[in-house]
């Protein structure tokens, strides 16, 4: 059919049609359009019959054009100019034209109401662009986003007109009611949702990545509340911002977390010099072998990751250079020296006590701000009558209970089996269906600890009876939280803690337990059970990641610390130091520390007797004064940076 065989109708109809889809202001056009024309009509008839009205509102001789377009345009928009009218003719025509201007009027309200209820509707969407620069960009949603926030808000106290933007598969009003419900102040911060995918380059331009500050890629929540495969859709995100055909020249900074350690090199390649990755996996599980067999050590992280407590900074100290490390370590009051970040080459952490700091080094500081860190002169010095130095205890064989199972269960016992005696033992027991095969085939190759495995419920207290805790020198506590949610995997943690808790009061006998929990809230209600450390997994790793995407640098002083090689976190007992019952200052114990056989770097302590004190943070205190004078008891412990 060609084009010639349609009719001008359908033609004409064709393009009203085309029209008035173009939306609201196409049909207030049209409404413009008929209401210029009926006014002139009814103007001209006005003007050509004479007809005008006898209570003087218009002159005896009759109307002018523009006079009867003026009444026209009264009665069409007010009805009750109709009152005043005389004469039969005037008042019919004025009928006609006050029926019209209802008509008009009506549609008119009609139209713009229903425009601007489909106009908040697209605003509910979230689909309008976010004009923002040197913002936070978090693509994905997950329960893991809120403590990323507390943390950014934190962080931006300082800024006036902070923005955070987040990117996820969630209804927009939706992720703000529950962000409005789960983040309380939002203090000089503008949090703004967008619904889209990460995946999608038009939905990150949405987002405006391309003038972020930073952008932070979390592993999405799925429809059942866990994503089936996180790490792919982290680096499927890190795809599409990077490659994108009109992306920015400049380059990004991306901050994502990676669960499994064969994808850390996908990861790497798509993200090259633009990303920094947190293997996640690694990091939680190598905090809960550590702090199984040393509590508190948890605490101390949180303390270093947390923009409420005492933060990682890089200081440019020209005053130092010269100095050596020790000399350091002594050169300010508030602040806690625990490294060198030369200026070529990776940081150093607790380098040898003789390291000098050259010109264009910075010294890594912990303190509670970066404007608290100044050199000081009244830092208190050394007392070496103090000091009593003494060797540590022979190790000997440990036996370790693991109740429950998830994804970093694997990774936990060959992380544990880094730090224990050689000669000891594990015990596996949870009730899930892959745990068996997941250890057989992940945990074959141990050198230090023998592995046996139960698969039994460990909320059972039949079954907690029946493995003799108390004869294990640590418990592990994993959540259940790759087959359950949030609540209902630290819901049968706790009944597992509780069980422990009575089964340790009716034997009098301690049980040293470390238990994952999901949720800082539950962490909270599980302090009734008295276990020695909570470790709060998914929070530990958002605080990391809110630490680098303020601040990239901190990536390699984080790899380095939680890294089996170098230097690494313990708590020490206190009396391998100083003495014991006197008091001393914190500047004696940094010198013990430095002076021992393994050269250590000392930033804190832990007070035993406010182990569960959470007002005074568990007991731990990081980057104290160097003039405080302590006097420490037996079981208080030091904070060390050390090589193992």
């Amino acid at each position: 059919m060609s084009s010639s065989s349609f009719t001008l109708q359908e033609r004409l109809r064709y393009a009203f049609d085309n029209t008035l889809s173009r939306g609201t202001i196409a049909l207030v056009g049209w409404l413009g359009i008929i209401s210029v024309a009926a006014i002139s009509v009814f103007g001209v008839i006005l003007a050509v019959t004479g007809l005008n009205s006898d209570d003087g509102t218009a002159p005896v001789e009759g109307m002018t054009f523009i006079e009867g377009s003026w009444q026209t345009l009264m009665r069409t928009f007010d009805a009750g100019n109709m009152a005043g009218d005389a004469g039969w003719p005037f008042r019919i025509l004025m009928l006609l034209v006050t029926l019209f201007g209802i008509f008009i009027l009506s549609t008119l309200i009609g139209v713009l109401s229903s425009g601007l209820e489909a106009q908040i509707e697209e605003l509910r969407k979230g689909r309008g662009r976010v004009v923002e620069s040197d913002h936070t960009v978090i693509l994905g949603w997950s329960e893991q986003i809120f403590p990323i926030l507390t943390e950014l808000i934190q962080a931006n106290v300082s800024r006036k007109h902070a923005a955070i933007v987040i990117l996820g598969n969630k209804d927009k009003v939706e992720m703000e009611d529950i962000i409005r419900d789960k983040v309380e102040d939002l203090k000089t911060t503008s949090i703004i949702c967008r619904t889209g995918s990460p995946v999608e380059p038009s939905d990150l331009r949405i987002v405006s990545v391309d003038t972020a500050r930073s952008i932070i890629v979390v592993a999405p929540d799925g429809d059942d509340g866990k994503s089936e495969d996180p790490d792919t859709d982290v680096i499927k995100a890190l795809l599409a911002v990077t490659n994108s055909p009109d992306r920015k020249k400049g380059k990004y900074h991306l901050i994502a977390e990676i669960r499994d350690p064969q994808n850390v090199e996908v990861a790497e390649m798509v993200g090259k010099d633009e990303v920094e990755l947190v293997l996640v996996g690694d990091l939680i599980a190598r905090i809960m072998a550590q702090t199984c067999r040393q509590s508190g050590l948890s605490v101390v992280y949180t303390e270093l990751l947390d923009f409420g407590g005492g933060e990682i900074y890089f200081k440019d100290e020209p005053q130092l250079v010269g100095s050596t490390f020790f000399d350091c370590l002594l050169a300010h009051e508030d602040s806690a020296v625990i490294g060198i970040r030369p200026h070529t080459g990776p940081p150093m952490l607790n380098p040898p006590m003789q390291t000098r700091l050259n010109t264009g080094d910075k010294l890594i500081v912990i303190a509670e701000d970066d404007d608290a860190i100044k050199l000081s002169s009244t830092v208190a010095r050394p007392d070496p009558t103090a000091i009593q130095l003494t060797a540590a205890p022979t190790d000997k064989p440990e036996r370790t209970l693991v109740l429950g199972w998830n994804w970093r269960g694997a990774q936990v016992v060959r992380e544990l089996d880094n730090y224990v005696p050689d000669g000891s033992s594990v015990h596996i027991v949870a009730d899930t269906d892959d745990a068996e095969g997941i250890i057989a085939d992940r945990c074959s190759n141990l050198k230090r600890m023998l592995l046996t495995f139960d698969r039994k419920e460990t909320t059972d207290r039949r079954v907690l009876d029946g493995l003799d805790v108390t004869t294990y020198d640590h418990v592990i506590v994993l959540c259940y939280s790759d087959h359950l949610g949030v609540s209902r995997a630290d819901a049968k943690t706790i009944i597992t803690l509780l069980h422990l808790r009575d089964i340790s009061q009716k034997k009098g006998v301690h049980l040293n337990i470390v238990s994952e929990m999901l949720d800082v809230a539950n962490r909270r209600l599980a302090e009734v059970t008295k276990a020695d450390d909570f470790i709060v997994s998914d929070r530990l790793v958002s605080l990391m990641l809110s630490q680098i995407s303020e601040n990239k640098e901190l990536n390699q002083v984080f790899k380095s610390l939680f890294s089996p090689e170098g230097s690494e976190i313990y708590l020490r007992p206190i009396e391998q130091y100083v003495r014991l019952g006197v008091p001393v200052s914190f500047s004696t114990v940094i010198a013990a520390a430095a002076g021992s056989k393994t050269s250590e770097c000392a930033f804190g302590y832990k007070i035993l007797s406010q182990a569960n004190d959470a007002a005074k943070s568990y007991g731990v205190c990081v980057s104290p004064k160097k003039s405080d004078l302590i006097t420490f008891q037996p079981g208080d412990k030091l904070i060390v940076l050390a090589e193992e």
